[in-house]
């Protein structure tokens, strides 16, 4: 993989009048080639002669192939560093305030948001029995089976040793899971486990 200069023969007005650095030749060095891979040293041609050289001149020659890598890696970024967008302080993208009206970031994580359905509203007759048991509407059978056994356990007369005010708080988790078990499919049968 040749690198070739990539820049024109190019004439130096400030420079000296010098001899081309060709063996053999005679002719003025008027153009200038690079030395070496640093790029600050060069060497002087006739135009001839620094055509030839820039030909075979390969910047990566004696470099072995992950030094290749990361000189074609920090060619790309014009040898600055570089870092993750939203880390060391950088600005953070907020979906909100992004306009995009052509759409293109519509199906990325950035506008999972805005794809989001609204919000369904509880029907008004389950709201209480969803505020007693501290669910959201919607609801799935699973989601309300595990909350009915977590609060069965809680409030279960057996482990409140005959508490009155908590066997009629257990008494109402029932009422309220079985309207709401009726409401959004059969979960297995309600008993305290």
């Amino acid at each position: 993989m040749a690198r070739r200069a990539s820049f024109q023969p190019q004439t130096d007005p400030k420079a000296p009048p010098r001899g081309c650095a060709a063996p053999g030749c005679l002719a003025a060095g008027e153009f200038r080639a690079p030395k070496d891979r640093s790029l600050r040293e060069y060497l002087w041609f006739c135009l001839e002669h620094v055509r030839q050289y820039n030909a075979g001149w390969d910047f990566y020659r004696g470099m072995g192939p992950a030094d290749i890598e990361s000189a074609i890696r920090l060619d790309s970024v014009g040898q600055r560093p570089t870092w993750p967008l939203g880390r060391l302080g950088g600005v953070r993208l907020d979906p909100e305030r992004m306009a995009d009206p052509l759409g293109i970031l519509r199906d990325t994580a950035l506008h999972e948001k805005r794809r989001a359905p609204p919000r369904a509203e509880a029907p008004p007759e389950l709201r209480a029995a969803l505020g007693l048991l501290e669910l959201e509407w919607p609801l799935d059978p699973a989601t309300l089976k595990a909350r009915y056994k977590e609060l069965a356990k809680r409030y279960h007369p057996d482990a409140n040793g005959g508490d009155r005010s908590a066997e009629d708080r257990f008494k109402d988790i029932n009422r309220a899971y079985s309207l709401l078990r009726q409401k959004i499919g059969r979960a297995e049968p309600a008993h305290a486990g």
